[in-house]
């Protein structure tokens, strides 16, 4: 049987090799990134670091942590939206699937669209303060994905323009993902207005992306990142999550790539041409550099970039 070859940051390996091989070369990998990433200072009066004591989780923690990885069998993303959307809301879902494959080199299907009457008046609330109507996120995680999560998907996401809480002692969430089964549901509900023009859609769709990449990202057992400013990094607030970067810090990439098999100069190629279509300046700045920094240099973009395509 002829043997699939890959390539680990510019290192070719066999598909069918140890995953200890593909971590060898990945933490070379790591050693190639790390000079381009910020560590992660101390937080700030507020932020989830000050309001929630965690201890990290480096890339040997997690391959001992024993995670949850695709399998030759489940290696679909399905997204399934949930509640009616706008037209920018719309194409901001859309383009987040389309952005979700290349982040995690993995399949992604749309589901067709459930309505919010699904949802139970006991899993809903409108909030005592805000008054803001709410939806349950454990309700949309045990009781509507994980019974019908399809055979062959890795992970299955709802996206809804509702605003979400996750029970007693909470305000709100911008998501909540299952590190273990493989469900996850978030919100473009304080994410801005995509309709209102392109600079606005540009913001919707970079905070929505970043929901959605960070709770995928559990979904692979990966935990909240203490190391480096990246996209696993806690979010307290709108503006907490907003300084939050799109990308992985170099742990976390390892921990992507380790998982899925993925190739990180392959992935940061296809991750540069999606945010330069888009006009995701600042992330296609960075990962044009992170592909210099393996060797790999990447040349500008030949055209402006769309917005909202």
């Amino acid at each position: 049987m002829p043997i699939a070859l890959v390539l680990i940051g510019g290192t070719i390996m066999a598909q069918d090799e140890s995953r200890d091989g593909r971590a060898d070369a990945l933490r070379r990998t790591m050693g190639q990134l790390e000079p381009l990433h910020k560590p992660l200072g101390p937080p700030r009066p507020g932020d989830w670091l000050a309001v929630h004591r965690e201890p990290g989780q480096s890339f040997d923690q997690y391959i001992r942590s024993r995670p949850t990885v695709p399998t030759s069998r489940r290696r679909v993303i399905y997204i399934q939206p949930l509640g009616d959307f706008t037209d920018g809301q719309r194409r901001v879902v859309a383009l987040t699937a389309e952005l979700t494959e290349d982040y995690f080199d993995l399949p992604t299907r749309m589901l067709e669209s459930l309505p919010l009457s699904v949802i139970p008046a006991r899993a809903r609330r409108v909030h005592p303060v805000w008054k803001v109507d709410q939806v349950l996120t454990t309700y949309v995680l045990d009781e509507l994905l994980r019974p019908k999560l399809p055979d062959d998907a890795f992970a299955c996401i709802a996206f809804t323009a509702s605003d979400l809480w996750p029970g007693r002692g909470w305000n709100f969430v911008f998501g909540q993902a299952s590190l273990r089964e493989r469900v996850g549901v978030w919100s473009l509900f304080r994410n801005g207005d995509p309709d209102a023009g392109d600079d606005e859609f540009r913001a919707c769709l970079r905070r929505t992306a970043k929901t959605g990449v960070h709770e995928l990202g559990h979904m692979f057992s990966i935990l909240h990142c203490v190391a480096f400013e990246c996209g696993m990094n806690g979010s307290n607030s709108e503006a907490e999550k907003d300084r939050r970067p799109l990308w992985l810090g170099p742990q976390c990439l390892a921990k992507v790539c380790w998982a899925t098999g993925a190739d990180p100069v392959r992935r940061y190629r296809r991750l540069l041409a999606f945010c330069d279509a888009h006009g995701l300046e600042e992330e296609a700045d960075f990962y044009r550099r992170s592909l210099a920094a393996l060797g790999h240099p990447a040349t500008l973009p030949a055209t402006a970039p769309a917005i909202g395509d």
